[in-house]
């Protein structure tokens, strides 16, 4: 592939295609940048290409705050605009949001061969969305790339064997980020002076299936309400979420900051004693950085974090959080594990789409 359309809306895909982009102008692909604009808060979306210096986005379709099916429409309707217009070799999608599922259908119809980045992966719970996306857009993939061996053999399983489609075990991408970005985010980042404690527990709450829930967020909050008298909680909130929590009277005791970019990110996760989150992506990054990590729901794509006993599901149950909380406090973990890679993942990926 001479050139490459990527298709980004959402902060782990910042993470991922910055380091994508830059083996594609070492190796000399032409990139251009779809931004459907899922993300769009300065601090989830600009600060991200500024600090990972990702190459501005050739288009910027500004959809966000939609239904599901209203915004993936719109995301369909303007991809495949640009995509007629720049008319490229292949289109690189990555991990599972309404963004990547929109570019699936869209380059699909064009028959335009479709790049996956984070393939693979399934939590087995067609309820959540994300699970629905990332589904679908392997099925009409042309390669596959795979973070881990568990995402291979879910792809095996579900006959991947006999489809016209090349899967790759190429490590993790996210992982080449977090060791590319950890010295520079060491140098520019000033967020532990001003979150204002040297000790504290990261926690992130964004998921629908909690935010969306009054009984799910509450609970929650009540377990880091908990855990935050015997530890500082910090929590950089998404402006969602926290009007949800105001919408429904919900009183928060802990620190919350505004969304914070990649860089003080993580700071945060390099310097706190453990990570609670329904993130997909910072339970990774919890683990890259050395640290346990419970997570706010019932099931993960991440499998193996779980069974290493790097990660523990809870739920939204408070009981269940302050006790995976406690249990964590008094147990060290070794995270040599080589899990994601050598930290090549973006190089491994560039090469193999260069000469597709």
């Amino acid at each position: 592939m001479r050139k490459v359309v990527s298709i980004v809306g959402a902060r782990p895909q910042f993470i991922k295609a910055a380091t994508l982009s830059r083996q594609f102008r070492l190796l000399g692909v032409q990139e251009s940048i779809i931004h459907t604009g899922q993300h769009f808060e300065a601090n989830m979306s600009d600060i991200f290409f500024r600090e990972m210096e990702i190459p501005k986005p050739a288009y910027q379709l500004d959809i966000h705050t939609l239904s599901h099916g209203a915004m993936t429409g719109r995301m369909l309707e303007g991809i495949e605009k640009a995509l007629q217009v720049e008319k490229p070799d292949g289109v690189v999608l990555y991990g599972d949001t309404n963004s990547t599922l929109a570019g699936a259908l869209a380059a699909s119809k064009l028959r335009i061969p479709i790049v996956h980045v984070e393939a693979g992966l399934r939590s087995f719970d067609m309820t959540m969305p994300e699970e629905v996306n990332r589904v679908l857009t392997d099925r009409v993939s042309s390669i596959l790339f795979c973070p881990t061996e568990t995402a291979v053999n879910n792809l095996k399983r579900e006959g991947f064997d006999h489809l016209p489609a090349r899967v790759v075990n190429s490590g993790d991408v996210m992982y080449d980020g977090a060791l590319y970005y950890e010295d520079k985010a060491q140098l520019k980042s000033d967020i532990l002076r001003r979150v204002g404690t040297k000790k504290f527990v990261l926690a992130t709450i964004h998921r629908e299936e909690n935010a969306d829930s009054p009984e799910k967020l509450r609970s929650i909050i009540a377990g880091l309400n908990e855990i935050h008298k015997q530890v500082p909680v910090v929590v950089p909130l998404h402006p969602r979420t926290r009007n949800i929590l105001a919408q429904q009277y919900i009183l928060p005791n802990f620190i919350i900051i505004d969304p914070v970019g990649y860089f003080d990110m993580i700071m945060l996760l390099k310097n706190a004693e453990l990570v609670i989150t329904d993130s997909g992506g910072v339970q990774k990054e919890a683990f890259f950085f050395g640290k346990q990590c419970i997570t706010l729901r019932e099931q993960t794509e991440w499998i193996e974090l779980v069974e290493k006993g790097f990660n523990v599901l809870v739920g939204s149950d408070s009981r269940r959080l302050i006790s995976a909380f406690n249990s964590f406090r008094t147990q060290e973990s070794d995270f040599s594990a080589n899990l994601y890679g050598n930290g090549h993942a973006a190089k491994t990926i560039a090469e193999i789409i260069q000469k597709f």
